[in-house]
């Protein structure tokens, strides 16, 4: 019915039959044939012949009303579909760890999308047990976690190994020191990551074993805000390399230093997903291309 009546209006909008039969690439009496079949199912005349015209009939220009209606439902439905269908395409859900989100996160993401523009990311946060659960619950295409995982049915590519760097502002005394070592942290003045997250616990464990007593200042749990502190404090912080951009550092007068003892605070971050049969063409081209991404931003 629906394609009948879109013959219908094309033969009203060319007012004749040899005209419509070209634009439709029918035949004239196949065209003929589709409205003599409307006009039968509907017991009326729709046309009458002027010459070579053909013009409406009263009912006839009723039809043709309901057929535009219908032509344009038809179109408002077909361009609903391509948008659902865009959109199905398009949307990646990406899980994170607050960590990760103020790390690695930022840069991956604006390299992939200078790579992917036409993608819609939508982001979940939350603990790394938080972020698998999801990814096993498909609640999530894939996560960005700060930790190897090994769980059946989910696969784990590792991303880059990080590790922890002191930072000093700009004349600070440990800034002078090329070659600090952990016994200069026992009683300075630092800022550290508050209690209850994986880097505090890192680094009350790596303390304990050095058996070092830092004077804490602040306990935040933003890189940020310790950032943005350190100078004003005059403290010392231990933060993820994969944080410490060269314009950061700068732009806050801090400087890193390496300490052979922080070797020890290396942790692998890991790119987490599902069975690849059930992610998008798109997820699949992301996750293929996110390792690349992360090597040629990060230079990890």
């Amino acid at each position: 019915m629906l394609e009948d009546l879109l013959v219908f209006t094309t033969v009203v909008e060319q007012s004749s039959l040899n005209k419509a039969s070209k634009l439709l690439n029918l035949s004239q009496p196949a065209l003929s044939r589709k409205i003599t079949k409307l006009e039968e199912e509907w017991g009326v005349s729709l046309f009458t012949r002027k010459g070579k015209r053909l013009e409406l009939t009263r009912v006839g220009h009723e039809a043709y009303i309901y057929a535009l209606e219908q032509r344009q439902r038809h179109q408002n439905f077909l361009r609903s579909v391509s948008r659902f269908k865009a959109s199905e395409r398009s949307v990646v859900t990406l899980g994170a760890s607050l960590t990760t989100i103020q790390t690695t996160l930022p840069p991956l993401v604006k390299a992939l999308m200078e790579k992917f523009p036409d993608i819609e990311l939508k982001l979940v946060t939350g603990k790394t047990h938080e972020i698998v659960a999801h990814i096993r619950d498909r609640k999530v295409d894939l996560g960005v976690v700060a930790s190897s995982i090994s769980e059946a049915g989910l696969r784990c590519i590792p991303l880059f190994q990080d590790h922890l760097e002191l930072v000093v502002p700009r004349g600070h005394e440990l800034a002078e020191n090329r070659h600090p070592g952990m016994e200069d942290l026992n009683g300075r003045s630092m800022i550290v990551f508050s209690k209850g997250t994986w880097y505090r616990k890192l680094i009350d464990d790596l303390f304990g074993r050095y058996g070092i007593i830092p004077d804490i200042r602040m306990e935040i749990d933003s890189f940020e805000a310790i950032v943005r502190l350190l100078p004003t404090c005059k403290a010392a912080a231990l933060l993820p390399k994969s944080y410490l951009r060269k314009q950061l550092l700068q732009d806050n007068g801090l400087v890193s230093l390496q300490m052979k003892e922080l070797d020890q605070t290396r942790r692998e971050t890991c790119l987490v997903y599902g069975d690849k049969s059930e992610l998008s063409m798109e997820t699949q081209e992301w996750i293929s291309k996110i390792k690349e991404s992360v090597v040629e931003t990060l230079a990890l």
